[in-house]
């Protein structure tokens, strides 16, 4: 987190369960939002349906358009959900200058308790009153990351292997949702889950757009490893003269399957091939960063096996 973000919140005295609270536009986000390699029919979707939250639900009946608010992101760790969510937001509030638009971020593993009940009552609080305030001051965006933590597939669950203060939190996040889309429609959910089958169908059901994001194509890879090798070039020149040699083309192909943030892992790791290269990276060949994709690609199908 930058010190610009840090001083953002630190002004503010956060509720329990929220994690920071940023005013939007923002540029960091901004530029975060330019640095996702996806297909851009997914962000143009995204955008689209994030909009159009804020422009029709105020005006257009519930019972015409059962709109809840609420966008799921699902998909594989890495695949940089968090990161769109995060950027989805400002280019919302971009398209309402003035609007006044904040994100506020809610970390779920804080609400968990083994209290009976102290779960239960920590999502209504969250959700019936901070988040409700927030709504009632202005539009707002909020990030629920890791949402399978608030919403868990209760047909999945034992009553005697979970205690029933999960089942109610469940229930309380549901009975919310219904509650703020009843009178904030200038309220938007931005869901994340890296496993969509342990997220409750309820929930789902009331998300207006679930996309999956998917592990990135070859040409995405590409993208990411030359804007990774760029990166590293500005502090050393000849690193980011890989990008334009021969083999980079091969050693883009062999990250086909990983994530963008284990295609930049990677890169690291073939910085670390020897104590040689770890002391000049400079010194970095194409051969290493091949050699070090092969080893993460394996390392991930004995993950998986």
């Amino acid at each position: 987190m930058t010190a610009q973000l840090k001083a953002t919140t630190a002004e503010i005295e956060l509720p329990k369960g929220i994690q920071r609270i940023l005013t939007l536009p923002n540029d960091q986000l901004g530029a975060l939002w330019s640095s996702i390699v996806i297909d851009r029919a997914i962000k143009d979707k995204l955008e689209a349906q994030g909009i159009l939250n804020f422009t029709v639900r105020e005006k257009v009946s519930r019972t015409v358009l059962p709109l809840h608010g609420v966008i799921l992101l699902v998909g594989p760790p890495g695949t940089g959900k968090t990161s769109l969510a995060r950027g989805l937001a400002n280019q919302i509030s971009k398209a309402f200058p003035g609007g006044k638009f904040r994100l506020m971020e809610v970390e779920p593993h804080r609400l968990a308790s083994s209290s009976l009940g102290k779960s239960q009552r920590a999502v209504t609080e969250l959700f019936g009153q901070a988040i409700a305030e927030a709504a009632a001051g202005g539009p707002v965006v909020v990030l629920l990351d890791e949402v399978e933590t608030l919403a868990v597939d209760r047909a999945k669950l034992s009553m005697d292997a979970n205690p029933v203060d999960v089942h109610r939190a469940t229930d309380a996040v549901l009975v919310q949702l219904d509650a703020l889309a009843e009178q904030y429609p200038n309220l938007l959910f931005v869901a994340t889950s890296n496993f969509p089958r342990a997220v409750d169908s309820a929930f789902t059901s009331r998300c207006d757009l679930i996309v999956e994001i998917p592990l990135p194509a070859k040409e995405a890879c590409a993208q990411i490893l030359k804007d990774c090798l760029a990166g590293l070039g500005a502090t050393y020149p000849a690193v980011g003269k890989l990008a334009n040699a021969p083999g980079f083309a091969e050693c883009a192909a062999a990250c086909v399957g990983l994530d963008g943030r284990a295609i930049r892992k990677m890169v690291a790791s073939a910085l670390a091939s020897d104590p040689e290269t770890a002391v000049r990276p400079e010194k970095v060949t194409l051969a290493q960063i091949l050699a070090a994709a092969k080893a993460a690609k394996a390392a991930r199908s004995a993950a998986e096996r």
